[in-house]
C-alpha cells in the first residue's frame, strides 16, 4: 500500500470503502479522494481533488478504484489512463462496465480488475466478486482482495462472463431479500396483525435469519430442517413455497431476468 490509493468518486460505495480501509489501518495520508463536489466529513489527512488534473504529479498510485455510475465512465475513465501506463492497478466496482471497454477507454495493455460489490457493504457485511485480467499482477490482486474484504467477503471467478450472474445473485441480491420482508409483513398484516407489529416482526425475523445463518456452520437447507416440524405450521407453508409453481422457480425466473439485463447493459 505504499503506493497509495486514488479513490474516484465518493458516494455511498465509495464512502463505505474509505470508511473500511481506515478501519483497516491504511493511513489517510496514502488515500487521494477525486469528487468534483466537496465531501465535508472526510476523516482529517485525505487529499481531495475536483478533477484528475489537480492530483500533483509526484502521485504515483499503486490502485486507482473507479466508484463511478457506469453511465459517466466513458467520461472519466480516460483522464486516468496515465495511471495504468505507469503501472498502477485500475480496480472498477461500476456495474455493466466489461474489462475490455475499460481497456479501451484507459489506452489498452492496463492491469484492470473488475468487480462486483453489494450494498450491505455500507455495513461491513457486503461480498464482492472480481475478474482480472492477464496484466493483473499476483500482488496487484492480492491488494485488491484486501481493499474489497474491508467491506465484507470476497471471491473471485476466471470467466468475466460469470459477472452477470453474480450480478444478478448478490448484486441485485439485497433487494429481493427487502421485497420479501415487505411481502412478508403485507401478509402478517392480512392475517390479522397491526401494521406496525407486522413490519417489526418481518423485518426482525429476517435479519434474525441472516445472522443466524452468517454464524452456523450448517447449510440453509439444513437450518431450514431444523425449523420445520413434520406436519406443522413451517410445513404447511413451505407445501406453497416449494410448489412446483413456487418461490424456487419464480427466484430462478427473476436471477435470469437480472443476468440477460446486465448482458444487454454490458454490451
Amino acid at each position: 500500500m505504499n503506493q497509495g490509493i486514488v479513490l474516484v468518486g465518493c458516494g455511498k460505495m465509495g464512502k463505505a470503502l474509505l470508511t473500511g480501509w481506515l478501519r483497516r489501518g491504511i493511513a489517510a495520508a496514502d488515500i487521494v479522494v477525486v469528487e468534483p463536489a466537496p465531501v465535508s466529513d472526510l476523516p482529517a489527512g485525505i487529499r481531495q481533488f475536483a478533477e484528475p488534473s489537480a492530483i500533483p504529479a509526484t502521485i504515483r498510485p499503486g490502485i486507482v478504484m473507479l466508484a463511478v455510475k457506469p453511465q459517466v465512465m466513458d467520461q472519466v475513465a480516460p483522464a486516468y489512463a496515465p495511471y495504468a501506463a505507469q503501472g498502477a492497478c485500475i480496480l472498477s466496482i461500476a456495474a455493466g462496465k466489461t474489462i475490455a471497454a475499460l481497456d479501451r477507454l484507459l489506452g489498452g495493455k492496463a492491469a484492470i480488475v473488475r468487480s462486483m460489490p453489494n450494498t450491505p457493504a455500507a455495513v461491513g457485511a457486503g461480498i464482492t466478486v472480481a475478474c482480472a485480467n492477464a496484466e493483473v499482477k499476483a500482488g496487484q490482486r492480492a491488494t485488491c482482495t484486501a481493499l474489497l474484504e474491508a467491506v465484507g467477503e470476497v471471491g473471485w471467478v476466471e470467466d468475466e462472463a460469470l459477472i452477470d450472474a453474480v450480478t444478478a445473485v448478490s448484486g441485485s441480491g439485497p433487494a429481493y431479500v427487502f421485497w420479501l420482508t415487505e411481502c412478508l409483513a403485507a401478509a402478517g398484516e392480512k392475517a390479522g396483525l397491526d401494521a406496525a407489529l407486522a413490519a417489526r416482526l418481518a423485518r426482525a425475523t429476517v435479519t434474525g435469519a441472516g445472522e443466524l445463518m452468517r454464524q452456523s456452520a450448517e447449510s440453509p437447507a439444513q437450518l431450514r430442517k431444523n425449523v420445520t416440524s413434520p406436519n406443522g405450521t413451517t410445513q404447511a407453508a413451505l407445501d406453497v413455497l416449494m410448489a412446483p409453481d413456487g418461490l424456487g422457480p419464480l427466484m430462478e425466473r427473476a436471477v435470469a431476468a437480472a443476468a440477460r439485463r446486465s448482458r444487454e447493459l454490458a454490451g
